[in-house]
This record gives structure tokens, C-alpha cells and sequence, in this order.
């Protein structure tokens, strides 16, 4: 596996956060002084090598876990999966963050860059899907992963039906075998928590929403949601609804 460290300055991207009264409701500001005590519970005041960690798609979820935690660790480990699929807005956007937050960035990028993966096996997120996220999202993000000793999520319960029985704190054992302490503090909240707490921060947000995208992935794998009460339905076509990282798995033997 290849890190690639980048945070070189990129073009302007929108700071348009969501048209939502800048207040926090009673119930979301209670949901958020939850989160809060769980990172200061979770995260420990002196930081050590390795203890922690968050994963970054750079959506909205992401980024308003990461705007939180900051609070806390300001240089903590943000770790982003740089498949070589991702829309050009979302390189973007990474960037301006990264820029703007001064984060700890790493890009994380899989053993194959794009043309030499093509050139081996042809498309496959067109005939294999499940292979392709596996070699440029899963592979590199437990090879990471697996490095730190917690590991900070945005997940959401309302998400997806495969994330319904999510928990906010769980172990969770990478192919290695080895076990990471995974956080989910976001799992209660809903969209409109979300995008209201990114309006009352001034959080801006990837331009992709404002284009009719709920979940945004690898180009080739995104679509406009087909279906509108289901944010995922325009990931990968419906031939599935989970890239496999966020999959219990079973330890190589």
C-alpha cells in the first residue's frame, strides 16, 4: 500500500451550507452534548501514537464528525481512501478542507493506481464490483486501519437498512485479525440533524448536494438516488448497498 500525503492548495469550491434557520432544536442540541461526551469519554486528554483515528469520505456526516473531534484532537489522523474513481468536486472539496483545517491528512491509495488495475482486469466496477472495492477501499483502509487502536466513524443508523442494528461503540476485528475499538457517534442522528448542525456551525458543504446527490462514492458508482426515501439507492446501480468496510470480517487463517 502506497500514503500519499497532499495538501496542496486547490481551486475555490462553494461554502453554500444548507438554507436551515441557524439554531440548534432542543433534541439536536441534546444529540450533540451527547457526541461530545462520548469523544471526551472515548478520546484521551494526552494523545498517544496510534490511538486514534477518523475515516473521511469527505460527505457531510463526515465532515461535521470531523469539525467535533477537532475540538478535542485537532491532529488527529484523517484518513481518506483515494480510490483514483472519485468525482473531481470531491478532490476538491478534500482539499479546500484540508487547507482550511489544517488536517492530518493521509491519502490512502491502493496497490494498483486506475490504468494499471484496467489494464489487468478491465472495469470492474462494471463486472465486479464487490472486487473492486475490495482492492481500492477495503484492502488499504484495514491496512491503515489497523495501525491505530480506535477508530472514528460517521455512520448513521437512518443511513441504510444494513446499518440499522449500528452501535456506538463496538469492537470490530479487521481480516488480521486484529481488533479496533470502533466509534459511531453520529449513529441517532438523522439527515436533518446533520445538515442543520453543518448550517449552524458554517460548515460548507460538497458541491455534489446541491446537484441532487444523497450519497456520494466513486463517480462511476454514483448516481441520483433512484429511489427517494432510500439516500443509497444511487450506489452501484443497486447491485449492492455496502463497499465491505464497514463488514465484520473474518480473520485470515
Amino acid at each position: 500500500m502506497t500514503i500519499l500525503h497532499n495538501l496542496a492548495p486547490s481551486p475555490e469550491i462553494s461554502h453554500k451550507t444548507v438554507d436551515l434557520p441557524v439554531v440548534l432544536s432542543p433534541t439536536l442540541d441534546a444529540k450533540l452534548s451527547n457526541v461530545r461526551e462520548l469523544l471526551a469519554r472515548e478520546l484521551p486528554e494526552t494523545p498517544t501514537e496510534n490511538d486514534a483515528c477518523l475515516s473521511c469520505s469527505f460527505q457531510a456526516e463526515d465532515v461535521l464528525l470531523l469539525h467535533l473531534v477537532r475540538e478535542l484532537r485537532p491532529d488527529i489522523p484523517v484518513l481518506f481512501l483515494d480510490t483514483g474513481y472519485h468525482f473531481p468536486e470531491t478532490y476538491i472539496y478534500r482539499d479546500r478542507i484540508a487547507t482550511d483545517w489544517k488536517l492530518n491528512l493521509t491519502n490512502l491509495l491502493p496497490v494498483h493506481t486506475v490504468i494499471e488495475q484496467e489494464l489487468e482486469l478491465g472495469l470492474l466496477y462494471q463486472t465486479a464490483p464487490d472486487r473492486c472495492c475490495a482492492l481500492r477501499k477495503v484492502e488499504p483502509l484495514f491496512s491503515a486501519v489497523g495501525n491505530y487502536k480506535t477508530w472514528l466513524t460517521g455512520l448513521r443508523r437512518e443511513q441504510a437498512r444494513s446499518r440499522t442494528a449500528l452501535e456506538e461503540i463496538a469492537d470490530f476485528t479487521l481480516p488480521s485479525g486484529v481488533t479496533v475499538r470502533k466509534l459511531s457517534p453520529f449513529a441517532d442522528l438523522t439527515t436533518r440533524d446533520i445538515w442543520q448542525a453543518c448550517a449552524f456551525y458554517g460548515i460548507p458543504l460538497l458541491p455534489l448536494y446541491d446537484a441532487g446527490y444523497t450519497s456520494i462514492g466513486c463517480k462511476p458508482c454514483t448516481s441520483i438516488p433512484t429511489d427517494p426515501n432510500d439516500p443509497r439507492s444511487g450506489r452501484w446501480a443497486g447491485r449492492k448497498v455496502e463497499c465491505g468496510i464497514h463488514i465484520q470480517a473474518a480473520p485470515n487463517r
